[in-house]
Formats: structure tokens, sequence, C-alpha cells
């Protein structure tokens, strides 16, 4: 199966840099830690502490290597500022009956909608992605149909 490519703002790389950093020096050594006191505490089979630091191990083992995974086929997208067509990086301001919301095209690994933040693969940026300013874009939505009209690009 061909890697899936990750696209990531310059931002978004850095705080995925830290967010393994933390996982990798601190985090490990805390739960390394609460195992091996958990340990000491007798009775393995009956240790709610002892199982409960190894499934968080376990957890953070998996993010390390998703994260990692994610770095063997990543895509750092710069703000595409000036450009006349909407791509992963560009700002988009729309109008949507009378109000005007602003949304920022991302990977699916940075999108976060309650900051603006909407990945290229959801219904809104993919129907966003290679329109152009002044377009009306019509996204369907479960309560219908749902009219965009792109009014500023940044």
């Amino acid at each position: 199966m061909a890697d899936k490519l990750t696209y990531l703002t310059p931002q978004g790389l850095e705080k995925l840099k830290s967010e393994l950093e933390y996982l990798k020096t601190v985090r490990r050594r805390e739960l390394a830690q609460r195992i091996e006191t958990a340990k000491n505490m007798g009775d393995l089979s009956e240790n709610v502490e002892y199982h409960d630091a190894k499934d968080a191990l376990s957890f953070v083992e998996g993010r390390i290597r998703e994260i990692e995974d994610m770095f063997k086929n990543i895509s750092v997208i710069e703000s595409s500022a000036g450009g006349d067509k909407v791509n992963i990086g560009t700002s988009v301001e729309v109008e949507i009956n009378g109000k005007r919301k602003t949304y920022k095209i991302v990977g699916s690994n940075e999108a976060n909608p309650m900051e603006g933040l909407i990945s290229n693969e959801s219904p809104l940026g993919s129907a966003f992605l290679g329109r152009r300013l002044g377009e009306n874009v019509d996204v369907e939505t479960p309560g219908g149909t749902t009219v965009y009209k792109i009014v500023a690009l940044s």
C-alpha cells in the first residue's frame, strides 16, 4: 500500500516535531517510572496501576510510530498569499447568508474546525480547492445545499 501524503503547514510541522520530542523524552520516561514503581507494589496480575501505566505506554509508543510514519511522506505547505486560486495553505474568506467567515485549508492532521482550520479532505475544504476569488461554491450538507461566496484569499 502506498503511504498517504501528509500535508502540514510550517507551524503544524513544528507542533508535530515538538509532540514527538515530548513523547520520546518526557512522557516515555514518566511512564517507565510509573511502571517501575508499580512493579515494586507486588503482585502484577492484580496491580491496576501497573496495567494502566503499561496501557498508557503502549498508546504513547503507537503515537510515536504514527508520527514517525507521517514524517516519511510529508509535504510542507507554504501560504499561497497573493494567489488567485484556493490551494492547501490558503486562507479563504467566505460569505454565507450575509455573514463572513474565514477558513484556512490545511492537511487532515492539522485540521481544527473550531479554530477555522479545515482539512483539504473535508467536504467544505475539498469544495473550495481550485476555486477562485468571487466564485460561488455549493456545498452539500445534511441540511441541504449551502452556497459560499469566496470574497477574499490570502
